[in-house]
């Protein structure tokens, strides 16, 4: 059931939690083309400065959109931008928590700010914005 324009208000959140397995990690390449060895080879990521194999750090901003289109606002939502910086590496293995907070309302444009992170523990591993249009209360 999606939230409708007029029953967002700053301060609501939700979040969705997922751990990051080796299958999403090679899904996540497959679809997206992201083929770079950082993420598939161990030898190879070992050398560079994650000193490991790492999740597709896009795949957290999918988490994000897990939220905005599924929890809140929900299906109907029409994800408009984004704007993300990613601070930590994930890992196989590792449970991302993501978060988004509506920040501000636009009714009159169905417009919705969310503040999100997505956090691994403690640390954060992402953190941004994103702008969406919910959807509106179907007429009677």
């Amino acid at each position: 059931m999606p939230y409708y324009i007029d029953e967002l208000k700053p301060g609501m959140s939700e979040r969705f939690e997922k751990t990051v397995t080796d299958r999403d990690i090679e899904m996540f390449g497959e679809v997206s083309g992201d083929m770079n060895p950082v993420h598939f080879d161990e030898e190879y990521a070992r050398k560079t400065i994650f000193r490991g194999r790492v999740a597709h750090g896009v795949l957290c901003l999918s988490y994000i959109s897990t939220v905005l289109g599924m929890k809140m606002p929900g299906p109907g939502t029409i994800f408009v931008s984004a704007n993300s910086r990613f601070k930590a590496p994930v890992r196989i293995g590792d449970t991302v928590v993501t978060i988004c907070t509506v920040r501000e309302v636009l009714e009159e444009k169905r417009r919705v700010l969310f503040d999100c992170v997505c956090k691994v523990g403690d640390i954060q591993v992402v953190e941004g914005e994103a702008w969406v249009m919910a959807p509106a209360r179907p007429k009677p």
